[in-house]
């Protein structure tokens, strides 16, 4: 693993970029995303079931053309430091963290999924790690005691919350129950759509961002195969999702936020890299149908 350098050293992360991570950023033309707000990135998640490491996840973001990630918990820092990246890890760690993104020039934007419970020194670490990370956003699944905890935490650190859904028939699977389990809390509480939970769960996921509109904050996007038990993520845009129907739906409701890319299909390896590959393309093809960026790489 390359020295840790000092952490002002972030002012030459372009330069120091391809030096640290031996892989060079694709060349992605994300205009039209970034001009409808679409801050498009990857999830740890995905390459913990392939194994990597979180140094591996942040070069192979490199190379999607990425600019962003979703950390997750518990991915190990690299293969000469299996440490975790989670809320338990130490001072030098969290330092390390922060160089390896800000070298790549990504920008954390998310931390999950988390589950907050009702032990206060417990969930204010994970409020903390955030803080460090520079992150201000979490995507939890709290625990239905810990709200009013979680609430507080969320307005002393100035970090939004997220509720994420699971399929069904995990408390927060429809998103009716997310709207109700937020009513009545204040502006840094909204939802993490997981799409493809939703479809597994037989919902209609274009609906589902119709019941939330005006409390998205952040996704897990994703197609699948089919709606209903069983359906398999896809590549997107290939699916059963109506991934198209949903990205209009984003810009009907001038939605602006994370787009976190977790997958999980049968695919590993560059197979896997390349099915993320595709699916951004996919995004920016109709970002770009709806706006007025034309086709072809930024100058």
């Amino acid at each position: 693993m390359p020295t840790i350098l000092p952490y002002a050293s972030i002012l030459l992360a372009p330069l120091l970029a391809a030096a640290w991570s031996g892989e060079s950023a694709a060349v992605r033309d994300d205009r039209a995303a970034e001009q409808l707000g679409w801050k498009v990135a990857t999830k740890g998640y995905t390459f913990i079931k392939d194994q990597k490491t979180f140094i591996e996840t942040l070069d192979i973001t490199q190379r999607l053309g990425l600019k962003y990630i979703e950390v997750n918990q518990r991915q190990s820092f690299s293969k000469e430091d299996p440490r975790f990246t989670d809320e338990k890890s130490p001072a030098d760690l969290r330092e390390a963290i922060r160089q390896a993104m800000a070298s790549r020039g990504i920008r954390p934007i998310g931390l999950g999924t988390l589950h907050p419970n009702n032990d206060e020194k417990a969930t204010r670490s994970k409020f903390q790690y955030a803080k460090d990370l520079g992150i201000d956003l979490l995507i939890a699944e709290p625990f239905a005691d810990a709200y009013d905890l979680v609430d507080r935490l969320s307005v002393e650190y100035g970090i939004r919350v997220a509720i994420h859904n699971h399929g069904k028939p995990t408390h927060m699977w429809d998103p009716a129950l997310v709207v109700a389990a937020i009513a009545g809390r204040g502006r840094t509480w909204g939802a993490c759509a997981d799409t493809g939970h939703w479809a597994r769960s037989g919902l209609t996921p274009v609906d589902c961002l119709k019941t939330l509109e005006g409390k998205l904050l952040s996704f897990h996007f994703k197609d699948t195969d089919k709606i209903g038990q069983g359906a398999v993520d896809v590549v997107l845009g290939t699916g059963a999702a109506d991934v198209k129907g949903m990205l209009i739906e984003l810009k009907r409701q001038r939605f602006s936020g994370l787009i976190a890319l977790e997958y999980e299909p049968a695919a590993k390896g560059e197979q896997l890299v390349d099915e993320l590959r595709r699916g951004i393309a996919y995004i920016d093809q109709v970002a770009r149908e709806l706006t007025a960026v034309p086709a072809g790489a930024a100058p």
